[in-house]
């Protein structure tokens, strides 16, 4: 916690981070503040100002704003509260991007280019277009290795002039920066400028869990990671996956993926048969209709197991040049597949209105239109549009 004064409040919106409608507030700056405004590849802190939560803290020029959602009377004293959990959470895995960093150079010669530090895992840029496995796996053990040696991380500010800034690692400064730079050093290891929030020691990061690379852009490899409190989280995610995984497939860990693969054989084999089966089903259906002494102009057929195969194989099987086919597949109440075929003007001008009435979408194209529909339940009225069309082009019938 941090007692300072307001210096200004005005209104302003703010754009949630996964997007919808901007959120109206107020951008505050304070004397001075403890929460961390976005920057350097490292998210901003959350907090308190009183009571009022901070929503986004951003930086312009050398002041901090804090976005909230009600206003504070400039000059007034308040008490400042730092959402310490994901504030530490960041500390560890910026520290330990600067570790990843500077062993990886040190190591491989591999330069670091960026970073992101995301909400679960962390990726760092690197610019080499291939990391072997053996290289992750020797990078992961050496980074852990210097944890276990309690290594110091010290803070250090220099003048904006001062001439051990050119021997610092350095991406460059905003065009907006004022004021001292920052210096990060892990002791004998990494000197970074940089304006995050880190660690004092790197047996703070408790470990570093590298998940593997990504290919990146433009012959660039991206290095996942997880440091500290992390990668004791990831670990307790796939101990519940695991535990639910051997109570499902009754047997124990090492067998889960064995036991997964034969479940995967014996759908795969029960989906051809099942598919086999429905053209069978649809054989005889189409045969069943042909067999009836007096030719209709109009099938209409429901089926809830199916898909677009079965209808068309239907379709095939009766022709299509003198009978309209209504034919659907799907949950009676929920969504659904449908085909409408027949003579080729009457499916054209048909066609559109039938998904609409079915709330769907569809195409056609040669005397067939077929699509997905969202109310399966107005099945009955597209029959009705269909008796009446019928009934207009042969009243006799």
């Amino acid at each position: 916690q941090f007692s300072t004064r307001v210096v200004s409040c005005r209104a302003a919106e703010l754009l949630p981070e996964g997007g919808g409608e901007p959120v109206r507030g107020f951008q505050v700056v304070l004397e001075d503040t403890i929460l961390f405004p976005e920057g350097g590849g490292q998210p901003d802190d959350r907090g308190l100002i009183g009571d009022v939560p901070v929503l986004r803290v951003t930086r312009r020029g050398p002041e901090a704003v804090h976005f909230v959602p009600a206003a504070l009377e400039p000059g007034a004293e308040v008490l400042l509260s730092l959402d310490w959990e994901r504030r530490f959470d960041h500390m560890q895995q910026h520290s330990g991007q600067h570790l990843i960093t500077a062993i990886a150079e040190q190591m491989f010669g591999f330069k670091t280019t960026s970073w992101e530090l995301g909400r679960q895992r962390s990726v760092i840029e690197l610019d080499t277009p291939l990391v072997t496995a053996e290289q992750v796996e020797a990078l992961e053990k050496n980074v852990n290795e210097k944890i276990r040696d309690r290594v110091p991380v010290t803070v250090r500010e220099l003048a904006a002039d001062d001439p051990e800034v050119e021997t610092v690692k350095s991406r460059g400064l905003p065009d907006d920066h004022v004021g001292p730079v920052r210096v990060v050093d892990i002791e004998g290891i990494d000197s970074n400028l940089c304006c995050g929030t880190h660690v004092s020691n790197l047996s703070d990061l408790q470990v570093i869990k590298l998940l593997g690379t990504e290919k990146g852009k433009k012959n660039k490899t991206n290095l996942v990671f997880l440091v500290g409190n992390r990668v004791l989280k990831s670990i307790e995610q796939s101990h519940s996956t695991e535990k639910a995984l051997t109570s499902l497939l009754k047997n124990g860990p090492g067998e889960h993926v064995e036991a997964v693969r034969r479940l995967q054989s014996s759908v795969k084999l029960l989906q051809k048969n099942n598919l086999n089966l429905l053209r069978d089903i649809a054989v005889l259906i189409a045969r069943d209709f042909k067999s009836k002494p007096a030719p209709r102009q109009l099938f209409v057929l429901h089926r809830k197991e199916g898909d677009s195969e079965f209808m068309n194989i239907i379709a095939n099987e009766i022709g299509t040049e003198e009978t309209l086919l209504f034919l659907t597949v799907g949950d009676e109440k929920e969504a659904g597949l449908f085909l409408l075929a027949g003579p080729v003007e009457a499916v054209e001008s048909l066609g559109p209105r039938v998904a609409e009435l079915l709330g769907g979408k569809g195409a056609g194209k040669r005397g067939r239109f077929q699509g997905k529909a969202a109310k399966m339940s107005r099945r009955g009225e597209v029959q009705a549009l269909l008796q009446e069309f019928i009934g207009h082009q042969n009243p006799e019938a």
